[in-house]
C-alpha cells in the first residue's frame, strides 16, 4: 500500500511540475489572475440557473436594510463578474471590491445587463483591509463563495463590522 501510495505522489508531482515552474518563474499568479475571470464568466452562468430560486430568497429581503433614505448601499465582497447582479433590488447602490482587477470588464459587461443597479463603483482590493470604504458607509455586505478562500475570515468580519452603518 505504501508503494502505491509512493507512486501516485510522484505521478502528481510530475502532472503539477509545470505549475511549479511557472510560479517559480513568477508567471503563474499573473496567468491565473488573467485566466480566472474568464472561466467565472462562463461558470456563473450556469451557476446562477441551477442555484436562482435559492439566490431569489436569500437576497429577497435586502431591501429591509435600506437606510433612511430607502435607498440601500450594497458592498459586494470578492465580486467577480457580477453573478449576483441580477438578484438585488431595484435602485440599488452596488460598490464591488476584488483583489482582482481583470473582473472589471465582466463587471461592466454585467451591469449593462442589470440596469435596474446603481452602480457606484469597483474596488480592487481584499476584504480583510477595505480602508476605500468608509466606515457605516453600507446598509448590507454580500460575499458569495468568498470566505473559503481567503486568508483571515475574522479580519474580513471585522471590516464588515466597520463598514456597515449602525442600526
Amino acid at each position: 500500500m505504501a508503494f502505491v501510495i509512493f507512486a501516485l505522489q510522484l505521478v502528481l508531482y510530475i502532472l503539477l511540475l509545470p505549475m511549479y515552474l511557472l510560479n517559480f518563474l513568477g508567471v503563474w499568479n499573473w496567468i491565473c489572475k488573467k485566466w480566472f475571470p474568464a472561466f467565472l464568466s462562463r461558470f456563473t452562468v450556469t451557476y446562477n440557473r441551477q442555484m436562482a430560486s435559492k439566490k431569489r430568497e436569500l437576497f429577497s429581503n435586502l431591501q429591509e436594510f435600506a437606510g433612511p433614505a430607502g435607498k440601500l448601499s450594497l458592498l459586494e465582497l470578492g465580486c467577480g463578474t457580477g453573478a449576483n447582479f441580477k438578484f438585488y433590488p431595484s435602485e440599488c447602490r452596488v460598490t464591488c471590491i476584488d483583489p482582482n482587477p481583470n473582473f472589471e470588464k465582466y463587471l461592466i459587461k454585467s451591469i449593462a445587463e442589470n440596469r435596474h443597479l446603481q452602480f457606484e463603483r469597483f474596488v480592487v482590493g481584499v476584504g480583510e483591509n477595505m480602508h476605500q470604504v468608509a466606515d457605516g458607509s453600507m446598509d448590507v455586505v454580500v460575499c458569495t463563495l468568498v470566505l473559503c478562500s481567503v486568508k483571515s475570515q475574522e479580519q474580513i468580519l471585522r471590516e464588515v463590522c466597520r463598514v456597515l452603518r449602525p442600526q
